[in-house]
């Protein structure tokens, strides 16, 4: 349970790509760091289903389908860029954008600050689309462009539960969950258990 009344200030985003490699599914590569974040905007996906009786709502049933989102970064870099929407990069170091590339999964990875203890999160099975940037001249004053990317957020069966993302902030009890946090993706363990 969170001690926060408010949060704020994005930081530490990283991105782990699916390892299909991997014996047991889902698993991911080890986290990849990029800096220069400006802001992550996920908005619900899914509809509610009302069910009238007794001349109420008698049934609610939601679907919850993840998100859509924007990630802004200062800049993505084109070794991520590459892997993430299946691009290449070529002999001379340009980052050539393949029409029929696909997209790979990653998880994304982040934190965010609180007025009592930071918060850390991960969003399971992300994929991203070619990102927006504006170029413009440069005028009087200096105007910096950023890199959008528009993603989407899948639920993703782990234990037996079908996830979207998970939040962890620090308390008694979890510090190596905690502090190992961008290690690894972490996998949640249900009944009690402590993630790994």
């Amino acid at each position: 349970m969170s001690q926060n009344k408010v949060t704020f200030g994005l930081e530490k985003v990283h991105v782990a790509f699916v390892d299909p490699s991997a014996t047991t599914q889902p698993a991911w590569k080890t986290p990849t760091p990029i800096p220069g974040a400006v802001r992550w905007t996920p908005s619900t996906v899914g509809e509610e289903t009302a069910f009238y009786a007794d001349n109420t709502k008698y049934f609610v049933a939601t679907a919850n389908n993840g998100y859509t989102a924007e990630l802004e970064m200062a800049l993505v870099p084109d070794a991520v860029l590459a892997e993430m929407l299946g691009w290449e990069i070529d002999s001379n170091g340009m980052l050539v954008e393949i029409a029929d590339a696909m997209p790979k999964k990653f998880a994304l990875l982040g934190q965010i600050q609180g007025d009592k203890k930071n918060r850390r999160f991960v969003y399971y099975d992300c994929q991203a689309s070619r990102p927006a940037k504006e170029r413009k001249t440069k005028a009087e004053n200096l105007e910096v462009t950023t890199d959008v990317l528009n993603t989407t957020i899948s639920p993703i069966e782990i234990g037996g539960k079908m996830i979207v993302k998970g939040d962890l902030e620090l308390s008694d009890t979890n510090a190596t969950a905690y502090n190992s946090f961008f290690n690894a993706v972490y996998m949640p363990t249900f009944g009690g258990g402590s993630g790994t």
